[in-house]
């Protein structure tokens, strides 16, 4: 196109990440004649385009990661040019025109990245050279003729070539300020000429073969020096000149073998960043803690103990961040946890055993890492001062004296004892002796005041009478009554998002153009110029004769200006006068009527421009809708790419959408993915809520059910099309973000750098106008506080850019106005979404119930129920030898019989006599037992054994004549069905007796029947005590008397039974486990039997019996042994200790080492967490708990009496693990505050890597069971 537009006006161009490969580099760039720098870096360029010797005027030209091999062309042409940046390329010494050099101005010259294999010849011609980088190429050598001239040099890099030596004229660079020679091999390079460089600030010698004999001498004449790199050598020790520069600000001295730091160090006094790791540093010196500057301390791979860090390190007053990795520490100087500032702590693969509580005082703490140090523990942290604990956890106080004071107990006091007692009356008492003291002394006082002031005025009147003066001759002085204004109280209002808070505070005049109901700054070009649909808001600071600054402030309305604008400006100018807190009034000025003084402000030279902005209101014409389709891929977040309105551009792997306006169609292609689907569906509803008013219609269709208008919208199809794919791996092109400039005749169009290649919202400031470059669409991203030029110029720039760079035919530019943003617009960036939160853990029916007027959310968060209560309540006791003794006695005289049937196939049999007691977990058992039940006496018996209890308690003889008395009770019965499911059978059982035995015992009991469903090992007591002790479980299924060969099978398997009672003798089981050592505990007995090959003898069978073990217990346990095996085994009773080598060996895999105290009997605990009742509540299962007391739906905490485990089940919810944690921490702070309790610590497990001290507090553990069949 031809030059007339705004390209040549343009100073500077971004250009970066295009595609300008075969022949696509724009041909306008050629017009922009007043360009001065361009930026051409990704832009897959493989030679120098023809263009660029238009550009007359150019001064930088980046070229940084292309594809070019030389650079040959028109470059020697532009006179003006200074910076070369050609990094990250493929050029070689060849491709490398040499009159490039002798340009007049170049300062720059940037080859890195390249593949030269020596200095470009002629390059000691740029004289003027300022910046030389050439690092990541091959040049050996350096010829001497190039520091003789390029004395100018301020940046030297050359590092990571293949230098071993470097000239001596290298002294001659006097004015050097940076030297880098990083990974060269100088090995015998000495360096002398570095002390030299006086000027130098940053010295790079990293991996360049230094030692303390080749290390540059008489460093400490290098007194600019800031920054130092000697990392990668093989240096012992600090080379004594560094100790003396104290304008070091960072130092590395890593991956060098330096064992020790000398005391001097301490004149590092402006050293920010010290880089000591990889090397054999056993101790830091006490002078580090002079270092005040130090920000970043690493030392990592070292050998530096809790001793050889100083214990002073908390004076580091600016320390933040401290590495200390791979060290032999055990904990950290607590002074360390007081330095500030500290963000950082990074103390991985060490010996820590804990840190300073004050370690959870730190506020500014970011990255705290303590991985591999595997007997860690992190301090307790000290509860929150806050109520509750926060929205995170629904504002549930969960503090100790809250929820002790909910269970109506009383807090722990600091003391350990009990509160003082208030008595109220004594309090009124001594209150009203309070009241009574005070009243008294203050009349007293009073009396003795009015006695002074009457003396004082005596002697006063005296005196006057002396001195000639009346009372009449005083001058009184006129109080004036204070005025409104200053009685008035301003309202501390916020003006900052439109005025600069240093306004007015010097001298001259500053205007506000009023648009869109906002106040915007104008720039000092316009004053004077006034638009005449427009409004003006005028501030002029000025000195008065006291040298104190005043103001006058005006607002200007024009004769054509809307209603809008002229309230704004009004209103702003008050809110202008607020701000500033004047006393003076704002000044009303009309377009053609302005006052002299406000002509005055402008030399009496002001003009009138025809025109002006819009008005802020919304206008009632419909708005036309551009016809678009969209082709939408990706999952994680939706890209959006507009493609020409064709049916050829459908794909199966896609969604695509096609707006027409009031009609918006969504096409899904039989291969792509349903979230795709979900997510275009409600983009689609922003839409069309946002944009359309909810007045557009959705039509959704898929691949084969097209309608006509779908088709009509893409200019029709043939009876043959086929829709096939074509599109392949699609890969989203990357949008670019540019920020349009303007100055005094000039454009720039700078890109924007993306947080890690990210488009984010904060990136847009209101005060500019961007434009966001995806392809196919170009936005103009319009700030509510730019200027009306700034707005003009990206508009042109933006229809220039779109039509430079080769685009698809269906390419579009689009105005956004902050505020407004399109919904494809926002859906280019990341995190901006308008979509509301949605609880989805409420009904409809409440969300429908909701109250009109909603409350403020901080206002409104309130407690939610919790019931914490079993927390705090004593653990249940163990019941008493004697007692279940009787409760067993009583339950069984009432027994009139039992019978006993098991599940044989599919009916219930009879269960031989033999067999009772003895119960398998893949089987079911149905008990029937028939109780005897005294008959209910009459109302009148019933009166007169109440009276008879009375005089019973009042004399014994009389208690037992009416003892005799009384009347027998007739005899009654009543029957319960238990059925007893194992752990491993199937529901097969439970729906075989409802449907069969069930039915016949109802038919013969009727309502005399009761059922009851137990489960393994969650049987009642009173179903236990039928058994009197002799309750064994055993694994499998029962042995049927025609499976001979699977007993003979199961038989050469040794067996091994654990007898334990949880809660008391009544729940007393004999369990198979797993024959292994560790179930045993001298606390226990247990059962072995270990088969034999023999004919004569089955096996042998012991009975172990624990050191600690109860008498009791271990009576049972050698007549289980006999009734449990036959006569074909032979019997043994062990003591422990007495074990033979057979009973370790060939059953148990060995003696090792096992528990010799189960002081977890007297201690575990299981609660419950759950919130199935609407609210989340904790309870307590019995003491008689088993692993299938553990639900999948809940969370338990499990009190071992050292450890409080939260068991997580895997579907239990977010809202319960939160709620579980917090009342576990409430729990384990209220045991440490009990007398005769241990410590416990707090650790959370999941299902199924449960820990042994976990797995021991269950009788009987094994496998999870699974789903019933």
């Amino acid at each position: 196109m031809a030059a007339t537009g705004v390209l040549p006006f343009v100073r500077g161009v971004d250009l970066s990440r295009n595609n300008f490969k075969s022949d696509l580099f724009p041909k306008d760039v050629a017009d922009m004649s007043s360009l001065r720098w361009l930026r051409l870096n990704k832009t897959s360029l493989e030679m120098l385009p023809d263009e660029l010797s238009s550009l007359s005027k150019l001064e930088h030209l980046h070229m940084a990661r292309n594809n070019l091999i030389q650079i040959h062309g028109d470059l020697p042409t532009l006179q003006c040019l200074r910076t070369i940046n050609v990094r990250h390329n493929k050029i070689r010494n060849s491709g490398i025109p040499n009159d490039i050099f002798t340009l007049d101005d170049i300062t720059v010259v940037d080859f890195s990245y390249n593949q030269l294999s020596g200095i470009p010849e002629e390059l000691e011609m740029a004289k003027s050279l300022l910046v030389l980088n050439l690092n990541h190429n091959n040049i050996s050598s350096i010829p001497q003729q190039l520091f003789i001239n390029l004395t100018d040099l301020i940046y030297l890099n050359i590092s990571d070539n293949k230098l071993e030596t470097l000239p001596p004229q290298l002294r001659r660079l006097g004015n050097l300020q940076t030297l880098i020679l990083d990974n060269n091999p100088l090995l015998h390079a000495q360096l002398r000429q570095l002390t030299s460089l006086t000027q130098l600030q940053s010295l790079h010698l990293r991996n360049t073969q230094r030692n303390l004999n080749n290390v540059p001498p008489q460093m400490d004449a290098l007194v600019n020096l800031s920054d130092v790199d000697l990392s990668f050598n093989h240096l012992s020790g600090v080379p004594e000149g560094l100790y003396k520069l104290s304008s070091l600000k960072r130092l590395n001295l890593s991956s060098n073998v330096i064992t020790e730091l000398s005391s001097a160090m301490d004149t590092w006094v402006n050293l920010q960043t010290l880089n000591l790791s990889r090397n054999k540093l056993s101790c830091l010196p006490s002078a580090l803690c002079k270092l005040t500057s130090l920000k970043r301390l690493y030392i990592s791979c070292n050998q530096i103990d809790f001793d050889g860090i100083p214990i002073g390190i908390g004076k580091l007053m600016n320390l933040e961040q401290f590495v200390a990795a791979d060290n032999n520490l055990e904990s950290i100087p607590e002074g360390l946890c007081r330095c500030p500032k500290i963000k950082k702590l990074i103390l991985t693969k060490n010996r820590i055993l804990t840190l300073p509580e004050a370690i959870h005082l730190i506020t500014d703490l970011e990255v705290l890492d303590i991985r591999d140090n595997p007997d860690c523990v992190m301090p307790p942290k000290p509860m929150p001062q806050q109520k509750g604990s926060g929205v995170e956890f629904y504002n549930i106080d969960f503090s100790l004296s809250h929820q002790l004071r909910l269970v109506g107990a009383l807090p722990p006091t600091p003391g350990g004892g009990s509160p003082a007692s208030k008595d109220p009356l004594a309090r009124k008492l001594r209150l009203r002796r309070r009241r009574q003291e005070s009243m008294s002394r203050a009349q007293t006082k009073d009396q003795a005041g009015e006695q002074a002031k009457v003396l004082k005025g005596m002697s006063d009147l005296a005196k006057d009478k002396n001195e000639g003066k009346t009372s009449g001759s005083d001058e009184q002085e006129e109080v004036k009554p204070k005025s409104w204004l200053d009685a008035l109280e301003k309202p501390q209002l916020d003006y900052s998002d439109f005025f600069p808070d240093d306004l007015g505070q010097i001298e001259g005049l500053t205007i506000w153009q009023i648009e869109n109901f906002v106040p915007l700054m104008i720039d000092e070009a316009l004053y004077g110029k006034f638009y005449e649909a427009d409004c003006y808001i005028l501030l002029h600071s000025f000195l008065d004769e006291n040298d104190m600054m005043q103001w006058k402030i005006y607002y200007w309305i024009g004769n054509s200006t809307s209603l809008d604008k002229k309230a704004c400006s009004a209103i702003h100018a008050v809110n202008l006068r607020n701000m500033l807190g004047a006393r003076t009034r704002t000044i009303r000025e009309e377009m053609e009527d302005e006052s002299p003084e406000f002509l005055a402000l402008f030399d009496n030279e002001i003009s009138y421009i025809e025109g002006g902005t819009a008005s802020g209101f919304f206008s009632v014409e419909e708005n036309d809708h551009t016809l678009r389709m969209y082709r939408v891929s990706g999952t994680q977040s939706l890209h959006l790419e507009a493609v020409a309105m064709e049916p050829e551009q459908l794909d199966p792997f896609f969604v695509f959408i096609v707006d027409i306006g009031m009609t918006i169609m969504i096409w899904y292609g039989q291969r792509c993915k349903s979230l795709t689907k979900s997510k275009t569906r409600l983009l689609v509803e922003k839409i069309n809520k946002m944009e359309r008013k909810n007045f557009a219609t959705i039509t959704m269709m898929v691949q084969g059910d097209e309608t006509e208008e779908f088709w009509e919208a893409l200019g029709g199809v043939t009876d043959n099309f086929v829709i096939r794919p074509w599109v392949g791996s699609f890969v989203p092109e990357k949008p670019k973000l540019y920020k349009a400039g303007l100055g005094m005749g000039y454009l720039e169009l700078p890109q924007v750098e993306l947080p890690k290649g990210k488009l984010v919202q904060w990136l847009l400031e209101t005060k500019n106008v961007y434009i966001l470059d995806c392809n196919a669409d170009v936005f103009i991203w319009i700030g509510r506080k730019s200027t009306r030029l700034v707005r003009a110029a990206a508009l042109k720039l933006s229809q220039e850019l779109c039509s430079i760079i080769h685009r698809p035919n269906c390419a579009s530019v689009v105005r956004v106005l902050e505020g407004t943003e399109s919904q494809v617009f926002k859906s280019k960036f990341s995190g901006w979404d308008d979509v509301l939160a949605v609880d989805y853990t409420r009904r409809a029916e409440a969300v429908l119930k909701k109250p009109a007027i909603q409350k403020d959310a901080a206002d409104g968060q309130s407690e939610m129920k919790t019931d914490l209560s079993a927390l705090f309540l004593p653990r249940q006791p163990s019941m008493p030898s004697h007692e279940a003794d009787q409760l067993m006695e009583d339950w069984n005289e009432d027994l009139d019989g039992m019978e006993s049937f098991v599940l044989e196939g599919k009916k219930f049999v009879r269960l031989p006599d033999k067999e009772i007691g003895h119960f398998y977990s893949g089987d079911s058992y149905v008990f029937l037992c028939r109780y005897w039940v005294p008959k209910d006496l009459p109302e009148e018996g019933e009166e007169e054994k109440k009276a008879d209890t009375h005089e019973r308690e009042e004399d014994e003889d009389i208690d037992n004549e009416d003892k005799d008395d009384e009347e027998e009770p007739e005899e009654d019965f009543q029957c319960t069905v238990y059925f007893w499911q194992g752990r491993d059978a199937s529901n097969m059982g439970w729906l075989t007796f409802t449907f069969s035995l069930q039915k016949k015992f109802e038919s013969l009991f009727g309502d005399k029947l009761e059922v009851v469903r137990l489960c393994q090992q969650q049987e009642n007591l009173k179903f236990l005590s039928h058994f009197k002790k002799n309750f064994v479980i055993n694994r499998g299924r029962r042995r049927l008397s025609s499976a001979a060969d699977s007993e003979q099978e199961q038989s050469l398997n040794p067996s091994f039974y654990h007898i334990r009672s949880n809660g008391g003798p009544l729940s007393t089981r004999c369990v198979q486990v797993h024959p292994t050592v560790q179930w045993l505990n001298s606390e226990f007995c247990y059962i072995l039997k270990v088969p034999f090959r023999n004919q004569d003898s089955k096996g042998i069978v012991y009975s172990w019996i624990g050191s600690r073990a109860d008498p009791e217990t271990a009576r049972v346990a050698e007549d289980l042994a006999y009734d449990m095996f036959d006569d074909t085994h032979s019997f043994q009773l062990l003591c422990e200790g007495e074990e033979p080598e057979n009973f370790w060996w060939v059953a148990l895999g060995g003696q090792r080492k096992y528990d010799e105290e189960a002081y977890y009997m007297h201690h575990s605990r299981l609660f419950r967490c759950s919130n199935e009742k609407g609210f989340f509540t904790v309870s307590e299962k019995c003491s008689d708990f088993c692993q299938d007391d553990l639900a999948d739906d809940d969370v338990m905490i499990l009190d071992t009496g050292s450890e409080v485990y939260l068991w997580c089940g895997p579907s239990s919810s977010e809202v319960e693990k939160k709620l579980a944690f917090k009342s576990a921490q409430v729990y384990v702070q209220h045991m440490r505050n009990k007398e005769n309790e241990p410590n416990r610590k707090l650790a959370v497990v999941r299902k199924g890597r449960e820990p042994w001290k976990f797995i021991r507090c269950f009788h009987g553990w094994g496998n999870y069971k699974t789903a019933p069949k």
